[in-house]
């Protein structure tokens, strides 16, 4: 879904907005009726005239009618008493409702780069790319359309960063890191920093750092939380595939490979060289040794651990505990174990 200001006019009608969403209309949207004018999307509690609030069930949805909203976002299987408010009906209402969210924002401050910035003379910055006060731009960076880089933010020699992409204050991108369009990252984190890899001398013990001369790549449409810290390749590259989305306070480790639409929770630590498939789901402080492997569309609860060279595998299977199993063995094994421990207690 592109941005507003390229795909609707600064006042959105009701009309205008179905037509982006793909929506059906249910009544109330006339042509000899009038087409209200939708300002932002908001709660069923909140909502004001001119909001758009969605309904899953039947008791949101009454409360939506009841609402002040201007209109409300339906299942195509839903039924609605005649008379009602305008409603638009989709396939998945809460997603067509992100979406309208994104329509619904307002078009970016006009693009501008702060006296105090710092940009390299041999930096390619696009005309309409805005760069916030004491943000520092280094020798080869080069920075797409529409992007937006907050203020104290470091950009290293040779970074690319795609179009439309909204980089927060305080983020740190090493040199040589590679950022897609409509990126997201939020301030604190820092992209492409050396990987935790060292070589112990037997003899004295001392360590040597492995080289930490890869790179780091971020693809289309990844989302990165604040203070999250993503690790470049210790001689190859740490990828994280389109669509993905990472919480705050995340640490992903080198030459990992994080798959397409994979979404990780707060304080998750994956060890290098370990491989999260295309659509899986990690839950808040997983932990994963390195070399391991979660399969595709593998969900694995709060506080799983993996051990490293370990393999999780099965799309929709849910994994939980330390080391990580199927949730309904993790369980029966707690059951065994209390009952284990009932029956020690009474003797």
């Amino acid at each position: 879904m592109r941005n507003r200001s390229n795909d609707l006019p600064a006042t959105i009608t009701l009309r205008q907005l179905a037509v982006s969403l793909g929506a059906e209309f249910d009544r109330g949207l006339t042509d000899q009726g009038p087409d209200p004018v939708i300002t932002q999307v908001s709660s069923i509690a909140a909502a004001a005239p001119g909001c758009l609030v969605f309904a899953e069930e039947e008791a949101s949805l009454a409360a939506a009618l009841a609402s002040s909203a201007a209109a409300v976002l339906v299942s195509e299987q839903t039924k609605v008493a005649n008379g009602s408010k305008p409603v638009l009906r989709v396939s998945q209402p809460r997603l067509a409702f992100a979406r309208a969210a994104v329509l619904l924002r307002g078009a970016p401050a006009s693009p501008s780069i702060h006296v105090t910035s710092v940009v390299a003379p041999g930096a390619q910055i696009a005309g309409d790319v805005s760069i916030g006060p004491h943000a520092f731009i280094e020798e080869g960076a080069s920075i797409g359309a529409g992007t937006i880089i907050g203020s104290g933010v470091v950009i290293g020699a040779g970074v690319c960063i795609g179009s439309n992409c909204r980089i927060y204050p305080r983020v740190v991108i090493y040199s040589g890191a590679t950022l897609g369009d409509r990126v997201v990252i939020h301030a604190g984190a820092v992209l492409g920093a050396d990987g935790f890899g060292y070589v112990r001398d037997r003899a004295s013990g001392e360590y040597t750092q492995f080289p930490q001369q890869g790179t780091l790549i971020i693809e289309d449409d990844v989302e990165i939380g604040a203070n999250t810290t993503v690790d470049r390749g210790a001689l190859e590259e740490t990828r994280i595939a389109r669509g993905a989305k990472l919480d705050n306070l995340i640490h992903i480790g080198h030459n990992c490979n994080i798959g397409r639409n994979v979404v990780i929770a707060a304080q998750t630590g994956i060890s290098g060289s370990s491989t999260v498939g295309d659509g899986a789901i990690l839950g808040g402080q997983v932990g994963m040794g390195d070399h391991a492997l979660i399969g595709p569309g593998v969900i694995v609860g709060g506080q799983g651990g993996i051990l490293p060279k370990k393999k999780l595998l099965g799309p929709g299977v849910v994994f939980w505990g330390t080391p990580a199993k199927p949730v309904r063995q993790y369980l029966k094994e707690l059951a065994t174990l209390a009952r284990l421990v009932s029956k020690t207690g009474e003797k």
